[in-house]
């Protein structure tokens, strides 16, 4: 369905309206393409100083011993990430796996995680689990786990993180990402700063961070300003849209090797491991990153622009300087929430005809509608958007492998809405 066949008047208008919100984000739009330049630079000459070469895209087999191209990568990774080691492997399942692996791989029993950015993403309530709920969750091991609130205005407790570190604090959990809250993502500079205020605190504490989303909208990366640990997927920013599967880890060598030791086994870690002709598109992918995660910020800009002259609030605003790819807008009620994600997904390559509902999602709390008309399944820096069908209905917006689909995305949902009857936009009339 080409909803500029349906009502060209209509779809003209939100062209225009479409337009002035560019004019208004051109001087964020160059702030972007400046970030991505340099962080494609930065990428080019990791590639450079580790002789890529094409007998590195060579898969392996069986145990994949001594898998050059693995081990490469590897090395580009922590390069380009400013970290001792990197951990980059098919063989995670998903960011929560990997998130998963990192924290198994660097807590005992008896050690605590305490996560000083509130409540992690609804993903990982699982991992952390309950004591004693059999699943094999941390807290399930004997791992203790606590967290600290954000104030209202989505900053640190300070105070409230001081009295919660005690001798057996071993890991502060820092998420990045906005998740599902309505709070701004955290930069790379506000990171530095919790990693200096919680090193003051217990020196000898590991500072782990959910960096997905994140990678490459920065100049710099959490395990560049004092991160222990860090970990993201290769469907979302660095695989570039290429990566078929897979994450990564970075950090101290330590850390990582620990990781490593929790995903394959302890004495084996990431000496085997075969690749089975994935490398090449995760070099690609990851050459490709900077670009395609500043066509990605881009469309958030336009959509945070376009839809605050529209009188909608948005998080971040389109002026605000971004570190994540996710826009999150505010509607209110649940009918626009669904219509706007329903219009995301009509503007898909990929399934256009498939229209998503809200449903019970394995590992979240409330029914979830998601917008995934991707060419990697669950592949986030391709245009996305979902939602917790929960007020006051927000919706997250992601991605865009190029800007054009990025716009095309956000004006469709926007002609599903006032097509609908859900807003009236002036002077237009339907």
């Amino acid at each position: 369905m080409n909803v500029q066949h349906e009502n060209q008047k209509l779809w003209e208008h939100l062209e225009q309206l479409a337009e002035q919100a560019e004019g208004l984000a051109a001087e964020s739009f160059r702030s972007v393409e400046r970030i991505a330049e340099r962080n494609q630079w930065k990428v080019i000459e990791a590639f450079q100083r580790h002789n890529v070469s094409d007998f590195h895209f060579t898969g392996s087999t069986g145990y994949g011993y001594n898998d050059r191209g693995r081990e490469i990568l590897d090395l580009v990774y922590a390069d380009v990430f400013g970290a001792e080691a990197a951990l980059v492997r098919p063989h995670f399942v998903s960011g929560t796996h990997t998130i998963s692996c990192a924290l198994f791989g660097v807590l005992r029993p008896g050690e605590e995680l305490l996560y000083v950015t509130g409540r992690p993403y609804d993903t990982l309530h699982k991992v952390i689990g309950k004591p004693g709920d059999r699943t094999g969750s941390l807290q399930d091991w004997g791992v203790i786990y606590a967290e600290v609130p954000l104030q209202e205005d989505g900053s640190l407790d300070w105070q409230l993180i001081e009295q919660a570190i005690t001798d057996k604090t071993k890991v502060i959990g820092i998420q990045r990402s906005r998740g599902y809250d309505w709070r701004a993502s955290f930069t790379v500079s506000e990171i530095e700063n919790m990693v200096k205020r919680v090193k003051a605190l217990k020196p000898d504490v590991l500072v782990f961070v959910d960096n997905c989303y994140g990678e490459f909208t920065e100049l710099l990366e959490p395990t560049q300003v004092g991160v222990d640990l860090m970990a993201g997927s290769l469907i979302k920013n660095p695989g570039g849209g290429l990566a078929e599967t897979g994450g990564y880890i970075a950090g101290t060598a330590s850390a990582v090797e620990a990781a490593a030791y929790r995903l394959t086994a302890p004495g084996i870690g990431g000496e085997v491991g075969a690749m089975l002709g994935t490398l090449r598109l995760m070099f690609q992918g990851l050459f490709l990153a900077p670009h395609l995660v500043g066509q990605a910020i881009k469309g958030s800009v336009l959509a945070a622009a376009l839809f605050e002259e529209l009188g909608f609030v948005t998080k971040p605003r389109w002026n605000e300087p971004r570190t994540d790819l996710i826009q999150a807008v505010r509607f209110g009620q649940a009918e626009h929430l669904i219509a706007f994600v329903q219009g995301i997904q009509q503007a898909a390559a990929v399934d256009s005809h498939v229209v998503p509902e809200p449903w019970d999602m394995p590992g979240y709390e409330n029914a979830v509608i998601m917008a995934a008309g991707t060419f990697i399944q669950g592949g986030s820096l391709e245009l996305s958007a979902d939602a917790p069908i929960r007020e006051p209905y927000i919706a997250y917006m992601q991605g865009g492998l190029t800007y054009a689909h990025a716009k095309y995305g956000i004006l469709t949902a926007l002609f599903r809405l006032v097509e609908s009857g859900l807003i009236v936009i002036k002077p237009y009339i339907t």
